[in-house]
């Protein structure tokens, strides 16, 4: 992985700072953090979170001498969470088995030990086909003579699975074995787009990393957009000076999300647009416009669901991650929603309904949790409690 460039919609911004105290608390050299135990961090989709965790944090971790492996979970949904994260490791495994492959065969040896221990048949060096997932670390450490950190984005799809919450406890046995109180051999870092599906790893005694912190990714903020302002004053100096300060509302509304404020940018700043004024607040009536046609997406969108399907989604959103699907209070609220007595089935048929959709507004893990998919729309519910608009109501036909 090529981690010097960043995507070339992006205007290069590096967080250097914020990555180096990463990496200092992953190493257990920050006194008030439990990163060591693994690092978990939050941010909404689009944010830049995976452009932080690759252009930053993994340059960082690579300058400190640990070796890189990250994963994506959301990259390929096809495929069970726990194949990735073995791949990943196994790619990784397979890049440092080279030379001691080529050299053990030449030497005629049927096995070598790794660190004194661990015996691999030289058949199988290039590949980890029967290792488990803290063997393959714990090779991949010895292999290097390096700190091994692994990066999952999008960790809490490996909930979505089995095998991927066997890989999550099969992290945390790795930690355990492979790190002392002084010295730190493997380093976590889970990452994810939704806070709630994320604590679903650590707020249970059952969870793989309990008593573990999710810690909230700091959003891109005034550094990036006068960073942005110097470059648009270098390329068109004739409309100096630039109102950061409408330029930073701007990009709060569009939600932090550097790629659609780029493009909207993008937008009013070409030579053939017809501003009626200055493209700042041209760029700020775009920003509006795209909340507004994302607020009606999500009201039309759940309002195409059945009452009792509309029911238990406002009760997702509502509770969050104390949603109980079935039990009594949960009943009687589906019920006064749509008018009758409702059964516990027939609130499974509707959740099942509503995650047979495409995209799915509902999110499951393996062990029957459930969670609103898109984290947009607990900011709209949310939006619309605070203004006293919600529920949605259909618009009254003509007359």
């Amino acid at each position: 992985m090529d981690s010097a460039r960043q995507p070339p919609h992006l205007i290069s911004f590096h967080r250097t700072e914020l990555a180096q105290q990463l990496v200092q608390a992953l190493q257990g050299r920050l006194l008030f953090s439990d990163a060591k135990s693994g690092l978990f961090l939050t941010a909404p989709r689009r944010t830049g979170k995976t452009t932080f965790l690759r252009f930053d944090l993994t340059p960082a971790l690579e300058a400190a001498g640990a070796l890189v492996v990250y994963v994506d979970l959301w990259e390929n949904q096809d495929r069970d969470p726990a194949e990735l994260i073995l791949e990943a490791i196994g790619q990784a495994v397979q890049a440092q088995q080279g030379i001691i492959a080529r050299t053990a065969r030449k030497a005629g040896l049927a096995k070598v030990k790794i660190g004194g221990a661990l015996e691999i048949d030289t058949s199988q060096l290039g590949s980890i086909q029967g290792l488990t997932l803290k063997e393959a670390l714990r090779v991949l450490h010895e292999l290097s003579g390096r700190p091994v950190a692994l990066i999952v984005d999008e960790a809490q799809q490996a909930l979505s699975s089995q095998a991927g919450e066997v890989a999550m406890m099969g992290l945390k046995s790795a930690r355990d074995q492979l790190n002392t109180p002084s010295e730190i051999h493997l380093m976590l870092v889970m990452s994810g787009s939704d806070r709630d599906k994320l604590m679903r790893l650590t707020n249970t005694n059952s969870a793989p990393f309990y008593g573990s912190t999710v810690h909230p990714l700091p959003p891109l903020g005034i550094e990036f957009i006068q960073l942005v302002a110097r470059r648009i004053e270098e390329e068109r100096p004739g409309i100096k000076p630039v109102d950061i300060e409408t330029l930073h509302r701007a990009f709060e509304a569009f939600g932090h999300r550097p790629q659609r404020f780029m493009d909207a940018l993008g937008a009013v700043l070409n030579p053939m647009a017809v501003l009626a004024g200055r493209f700042e607040g041209a760029l700020m009536e775009v920003a509006k416009q795209q909340a507004r046609e994302e607020e009606a997406r999500m009201a039309s969108e759940y309002l195409s669901f059945s009452p009792l399907q509309q029911a238990v989604l406002w009760r997702l959103l509502d509770k969050g991650s104390l949603f109980k699907a079935y039990d009594a209070d949960a009943l009687a609220f589906y019920a006064a929603q749509v008018g009758r007595k409702v059964t516990a089935q027939q609130v499974q048929t509707a959740l099942d309904a509503l995650r047979a959709l495409s995209p799915s507004p509902v999110w499951k893990s393996q062990r029957g949790d459930y969670a609103v998919d898109d984290l947009a729309m607990h900011r709209w519910y949310d939006a619309r409690v605070a203004a006293g608009t919600w529920p949605p109501r259909p618009h009254p036909g003509p007359r």
